[in-house]
């Protein structure tokens, strides 16, 4: 039954190739049942690309099929960068990003691996490509609530594909592993927030938010709770400024009150032998990182970086190198990836390498916040802003503990695409001045 994937991943790829080089389509507009729109052959595909990044059509074989949609998917943005009628919108971020992926295609050189180090720039490469075109055929608010909203629907399918009991099996492999679906949460979650203050549909927006936040308590995904913390302070951070302290210190307290109080959270916060774990003693510092249960990946991370990071500080031992000892070594218990974005990239790349990827990260959040509070700014463009420079900060996060860039179709793609759908209708908001 899964290779039915295969037949899945054909037809999309078909269809999506056919949206491109369309003359367009005729949809329903997001203001209104009764309304009817056309969008041009690179906004359709722009709609289909962005909400379909949960489908990851995985089948077992010599094909690696998530491997081939990435690369599929990052031609045809790069094709239709070129195709839109539109310039793609460079920015700061977006070249300080560009000089981050030339540098780990140097990392290339001198690595170990560089097969695996070209399939580490693929990842990399797919969020930037998927902005760039964004920026260029995104012009129109209409495309913006449209994809955005189709990519809801999708999440929302695979929740439900995802907890109904039975169902799931009815579809292996089409949607990511959950640890990427509760990623990928992070940014729909924000998008139902932003959505909940810029709609009257104040109740819808709000289930929205709180059925997308949901899966990583159900799953009892750390990495994803941090996450969606970070997303939703960073979001009222951007809304009220310095008056959202008082708000940012209450999300906080009640992160510590869901770890301490939630039995199956708490149960995979702390070792079980660790004793005296409690609020009180947190308050007074009694409880450490040595009652932290890592998973042993605290000792994961000290063994790469002692082998790939020490003494290559500055430019690490290459892009690829730690993918290529974990998957040619059978090392803590077998695991492949060393569940940590920001290790891997010290290891492969050093210094250098991570210090550009988070400038890029806060140069796109600082962007953000400016287009927010950027008085000429529409309604939707300020949406845009808003949900991008807090998913992005959000996903960012889970970059500490989890392979978010592994799974980047899911993941990074979702702020990037913002960030991209953002700099285009800033774009047509400067024309219009």
């Amino acid at each position: 039954m899964i290779l039915l994937n295969y037949i899945y991943f054909l037809i999309i790829t078909v269809i999506g190739i056919k949206f491109l080089f369309s003359g367009g389509k005729i949809v329903r507009s997001p203001f209104g049942q009764d309304i009817r729109m056309k969008l041009n052959g690179p906004e359709v595909f722009w709609c289909l690309t962005f909400a379909t990044g949960l489908l990851a059509f995985s089948a077992p074989g010599a094909l690696d099929l998530m491997a081939v949609r990435l690369l599929v998917l990052e031609v045809l943005c790069f094709i239709g960068i070129f195709v839109a009628k539109d310039k793609p919108v460079w920015t700061p971020a977006l070249t300080v990003y560009a000089v981050y992926i030339l540098w780990i295609v140097i990392g290339c050189f001198y690595s170990p691996a560089p097969a695996y180090g070209f399939r580490v720039v693929l990842k990399y490469l797919y969020p930037i490509l998927l902005c760039l075109f964004a920026s260029a055929a995104v012009r129109y608010a209409e495309v913006f609530i449209k994809s955005s909203l189709l990519a809801r629907t999708v999440a929302l399918v695979c929740v439900i594909f995802s907890f109904v009991p039975l169902i799931g099996r009815l579809v292996p492999g089409v949607f990511w592993y959950s640890t990427a679906q509760a990623i990928n949460f992070i940014s729909i979650m924000t998008l139902s927030i932003g959505l909940f203050y810029f709609t009257k549909e104040k109740r819808k927006n709000l289930i929205y938010a709180i059925i997308f936040i949901l899966p990583c308590f159900l799953w009892v995904f750390r990495t994803s709770i941090m996450g969606s913390f970070v997303a939703i302070m960073a979001f009222y951070f951007i809304k009220y400024k310095l008056k959202s302290l008082p708000i940012i210190f209450g999300i906080i307290v009640l992160g510590v009150v869901a770890v301490f109080t939630i039995p199956s959270l708490r149960d995979k916060m702390f070792k079980k032998e660790a004793t005296g774990v409690s609020i009180e003693n947190f308050q007074q510092g009694k409880v450490g990182m040595e009652e932290v249960n890592t998973n042993a990946r605290e000792g994961m991370w000290k063994y790469l970086e002692n082998r790939f990071y020490t003494g290559h500080e500055i430019a690490g031992s290459g892009t690829g190198s730690v993918q290529n000892h974990m998957y040619k070594n059978i090392l803590f218990g077998g695991l492949k990836v060393p569940h940590s974005d920001f290790v891997q990239m010290k290891c492969d790349n050093g210094l250098i390498g991570l210090i550009l990827y988070a400038a890029t990260i806060m140069l796109m959040f600082i962007h953000c916040f400016k287009v927010y509070w950027t008085r000429s700014s529409s309604n939707v463009l300020r949406l845009a802003a808003i949900v991008a420079g807090a998913s992005i900060l959000g996903v960012f996060a889970t970059l500490y503990s989890d392979n978010a860039v592994n799974y980047s179709m899911a993941t990074l793609s979702m702020p990037f695409g913002f960030y991209g759908m953002m700099l285009g209708l800033k774009t047509a908001k400067n024309r219009q001045s």
